[in-house]
Parts: C-alpha cells; structure tokens; sequence
C-alpha cells in the first residue's frame, strides 16, 4: 500500500538547504557592502564641504592685507589650518651666509629656493623662501645685487614646515642636499637658534638684478571628493540592484514551487490514486 503523496512542493533536500543558507550569507554581505559604499559617499560628501571651505579660506587669506609676522611667544600655537597662507611681514636684517637652496620645480623651470635666515630686532630669526634661482644662478657671486645688506622687510605668505621631505626623497643635511624645506633641520645644519617653526614665501616683489625670483607660491587643493562621491554611490546602487533583483527571483520562484510531477527518472506519473482501492500508477516509457 503507497504512502500517502505531501500536498504542496516536494520536501526540501540538504542540497537546497545549502543554498538557502549560502544565499542568505551573500544576502547579508550585500547589504554591508551597501552601507559601507553609502557610508564613503556621504563621508566624501562631509570632505567636500570642507574643502570648499578650506578653499575659502585661504583665498581670503592670501588676499587680505599683510599682518606682523607672529611673535614667538605664540609660535607654539600656529597649525595648518589656522594659520597657513597668512599673509605676513616681517622686518630684520639677512644672514646671506647661512642661506640653503633647496631643489626646486617651478613654471620658471628648474632649480633652487633660497632660503634665508632674517633676524629680526628682537633676535629672532625666521627662514624666508626669497624665491627661484635657475641652476646657472645657484652661487651667490652670481647674484650679488639681490643680497641687500642692510635692514629689509619682507611680505609673503606664511607656510608650514615640510619635515617628510620630497617625493621619495629625503634631505641629506650631512651632503647640504635638501628637497624639502625643513625648517627645524635647516636650523640645526646652519646653526640658528630661535628660529621660528615656519617659513615665509617672499611675494613678487622684484629683487635688484632679477634673482631670487619671488611670488612663485602655488596655491591648490585638489577637489575631486564629488566625484568620488558618486563613484562610491553608484557602486552601492549597482549591488543594490543586483541585491533586490535575485531576491525578486527567488521569490518568484518559491511562489510558484509546486510538486514536480517529473520524479528523477525522467518518466511522468499518469496516475495515482490512495485508499483501499489504489491502483498502480501507470506510468509512460
């Protein structure tokens, strides 16, 4: 006597009960990965907003009217984003002895930064980026018009030490080689003390015989976070489609799961019936 037939679809196997669970793991790492991307894009949208009001800033800055140069009782306290691109000036006198070049790459070509040490009144000493030098120009001798002896001021804008060195270079104090200007390590290989924490990009205010070339300063934030925005938006729609797109599948599939009446050798049952008067399924072959 036959068992009585299930109603509904056929019981599930282990096999199907393997891919429930993996489609469920993928399911939920979808997701994550969904709230992630959505996370980088509103994080990149914060970024740019911040950026632009960096931006901001700083042009205010970099045409507003000069200011002193900050005393060194507050020198501990300048940092980046209040302070950098200030625009500054500063009077003393310049220790032409103790200038540094520093390899420069500028629209003027390539070349050197003169940094000079000024003194002020008061005995301190900040390094000033008097501007380019071609290599043709590097030695003092070449240029000794530019080198005023006596009392100076200077205009520029302020900026902030640059201790990491170049791009996959670094100062070499010990061979007076220098990529970078590193205002604590200029110090100590030229034997300044009290030197400010910062130094001044000299404006374009010309120099008697055309060099050091200042006003060479570049200005420029990169703003691309727009941009990545949207890249990390659209990657969290792509999967999210595809999310909502299997499970539309599968849903449709479970819904219209019934008893397949093909069993697994191919041959259709016609025929069967339960009770006390069952017949044998027939079968087609």
């Amino acid at each position: 006597m036959n068992e009585p037939a299930p109603d509904g679809p056929w019981p599930r196997g282990p096999g199907q009960g393997r891919r429930t669970a993996r489609s469920l793991v993928l399911g939920i790492v979808a997701l994550v990965c969904v709230a992630v991307l959505t996370a980088l894009g509103v994080w990149q949208l914060e970024r740019r907003v911040w950026k632009l009001a960096l931006i901001d800033r700083v042009e205010q800055r970099i045409h507003a009217a000069p200011s002193p140069m900050p005393v060194s009782s507050s020198w501990p306290a300048i940092n980046t984003a209040d302070d950098e691109y200030r625009r500054v000036s500063v009077a003393g006198r310049f220790l032409h002895d103790r200038e540094t070049l520093v390899q420069a790459v500028t629209e003027a070509g390539g070349g050197f930064w003169v940094l000079t040490p000024l003194q002020t009144a008061d005995g301190a000493i900040v390094l000033v980026n008097r501007g380019f030098v071609p290599p043709d120009r590097r030695d003092q001798a070449t240029r000794r018009e530019g080198n005023p002896a006596g009392p100076v001021k200077v205009t520029g804008l302020l900026r902030m030490t640059e201790p990491k060195g170049a791009f996959l270079r670094k100062n070499d104090p010990e061979q007076d080689r220098w990529y970078s200007r590193d205002v604590a390590a200029i110090a100590a290989a030229r034997g300044l003390p009290q030197t400010a924490p910062f130094f001044i990009d000299a404006d374009a205010t010309p120099n008697p015989g055309g060099y050091p070339l200042g006003g060479l300063t570049v200005v420029r934030f990169p703003n691309n976070h727009l941009i990545y925005a949207l890249t990390w938006f659209g990657l969290a729609l792509m999967i999210a489609g595809r999310l909502m797109f299997v499970a539309r599948g599968g849903m449709h599939l479970r819904g219209s799961g019934t008893r397949d009446s093909t069993p697994v050798g191919g041959d259709s049952i016609s025929a069967r019936r339960t009770g006390a008067d069952a017949e044998t399924a027939i079968q087609s072959g």
